[in-house]
C-alpha cells in the first residue's frame, strides 16, 4: 500500500470509527476476560441491569445489533446465571430478559474493568476533549440513523 491511499483512509470517517472501535473492544475484552466476559456480553448484562430488565428486541436495537446475535448473547448470559428470562409484563408473546442478582454483581465489578480499558484508551485525550467526543458519540450513535432512538438520560 502507498503512502497515498494510507492518507485517504485516514481521513475516511467511517474507517475511523470502525478501527477506533475495533481497538477499544480488543482493549475492553481484554479487561473483562477474566470475568468470562466479552464486551457485547457486558453491554447486554449492563443494559438489562440498567431497565431492569428488557425484551430482545429492546436490546438489539439499543444496541445496534440483529436479533439473532443477541438471542446468541442471551442465552451465554443465562447458561451462566447472570440474567433469566421471565414473562413480559406488556406483551405475552414475548420474554422480558432480566439480571439476576449474580448478574447485578458481576456487573458491578465488571464496570471496573470497563472504565480501566476506557481510561487506557483514552490516557492521550485532555478531560475537556473526552467529554467532548463523548458528546459528538452520543449524537451520532443516537440520533443520526433516523430510528428515534433516544440519548441515554433522554428517554421520554
Amino acid at each position: 500500500m502507498t503512502g497515498r491511499e494510507e492518507v485517504q483512509l485516514a481521513g475516511d470517517v467511517g474507517f475511523l470509527m470502525a478501527r477506533t472501535s475495533g481497538l477499544m473492544v480488543r482493549i475492553t475484552n481484554g479487561h473483562l476476560a477474566g470475568r468470562g466476559l466479552r464486551v457485547r456480553h457486558f453491554s447486554v448484562l449492563s443494559y438489562v441491569c440498567d431497565r431492569d430488565g428488557a425484551s430482545q428486541r429492546e436490546i438489539a436495537a439499543y444496541l445496534g445489533l440483529d436479533p439473532s446475535p443477541v438471542v446468541a448473547l442471551v442465552d451465554a448470559l443465562e447458561t451462566e446465571g447472570l440474567v433469566e428470562r421471565l414473562p413480559h409484563p406488556g406483551d405475552r408473546r414475548a420474554r422480558l430478559v432480566a439480571p439476576t442478582p449474580r448478574g447485578r454483581e458481576l456487573r458491578e465489578q465488571a464496570k471496573k474493568d470497563v472504565e480501566a480499558a476506557r481510561e487506557r484508551f483514552l490516557e492521550r485525550l485532555a478531560p475537556e476533549e473526552r467529554d467532548l467526543l463523548l458528546g459528538l458519540l452520543q449524537r451520532l450513535a443516537f440520533t443520526g440513523d433516523g430510528d428515534g432512538t433516544p440519548a441515554p438520560g433522554k428517554e421520554s
